[in-house]
């Protein structure tokens, strides 16, 4: 149940679907110690909830996500160290919520209608799908400000070609919704007022399949991307022969053979 003061809203589960909403708009909802802290504590949560087939990312106000806030790293450089110690824990604590979108066993959409900078374009590029509203805009601006955008580059750089990523990386620039659509930041975009519906029922078609195959495809989806040719199709083949003895990969298989709608056990 979502609660107004909330830096993250947990909305209500409808038909197997929720969301988390970004809610600190006065900071461009900046990944802050506590916005990633409320993301990983709901994450996590959500990933042990029987009810949630798909989870949804979106934000409050015109800026998905503006990266890490800046504030706080500068106030961190007064601390005796300046801001070392600090400074390794937040991205330490960013790379952690990163994987653990990835290895959440339920798929995560982001609905960026807005900016998405810096961490907030690597927050959009480490979820499973993304779409975006037409005004949307992406960019890894670090490079303008010193910071070069190291820890978004990984997330970015496995989502999109190297030469696409490195652009972004180099220039800093704004890209427009087309253009991530185009590299493969983003599957999609529509209009602003179709958002939430063309999301809702991309979330609703996956959230009708069999909860434990999608968890299983998931995860063998990001482990053989990481192996060599032949070690990814010995990682599937196992994968396969294991799913294909589960009740949902016996039930699907005959209910497409009966032509009968399948009954998903889910277990």
């Amino acid at each position: 149940m979502k609660k107004k003061n909330d830096i993250v809203f947990l909305n209500n589960i409808d038909d197997g679907i929720t969301r988390l909403t970004l809610n600190d708009e006065n900071s461009g909802n900046s990944l802050s110690e506590e916005m990633m802290t409320a993301l990983e504590d709901k994450i996590k949560s959500l990933s042990l909830d029987k009810r949630v087939k798909v989870i949804i990312i979106d934000a409050i106000g015109t800026i998905f996500s503006s990266g890490h806030n800046l504030k706080e790293i500068t106030n961190a450089r007064q601390n005796d160290d300046k801001g070392k110690t600090y400074f390794k824990n937040l991205f330490d604590q960013c790379s952690q919520l990163m994987q653990l979108i990835v290895n959440c066993p339920k798929p995560i959409i982001a609905e960026v209608d807005g900016i998405a900078t810096a961490a907030g374009c690597q927050l959009v590029a480490s979820c499973d799908l993304a779409i975006s509203s037409s005004e949307a805009r992406f960019a890894t601006p670090g490079v303008n400000i010193g910071l070069f955008c190291s820890t978004p580059m990984v997330a970015l750089s496995r989502n999109v070609k190297k030469k696409d990523a490195m652009k972004m990386l180099l220039t800093g620039d704004l890209i427009d919704a087309s253009e991530a659509k185009r590299i493969g930041l983003i599957n999609d975009f529509v209009s602003s007022d179709d958002l939430k519906t063309n999301v809702n029922n991309l979330a609703k078609k996956i959230a009708k399949k069999p909860s434990l195959t999608i968890e299983t495809g998931k995860k063998a989806f990001y482990r053989q991307h990481e192996l060599d040719l032949a070690g990814a199709y010995n990682y599937t083949s196992q994968i396969m022969s294991e799913n294909i003895l589960d009740h949902d990969a016996i039930e699907g298989i005959g209910s497409f053979l009966e032509k009968r709608k399948p009954n998903w056990k889910d277990s």
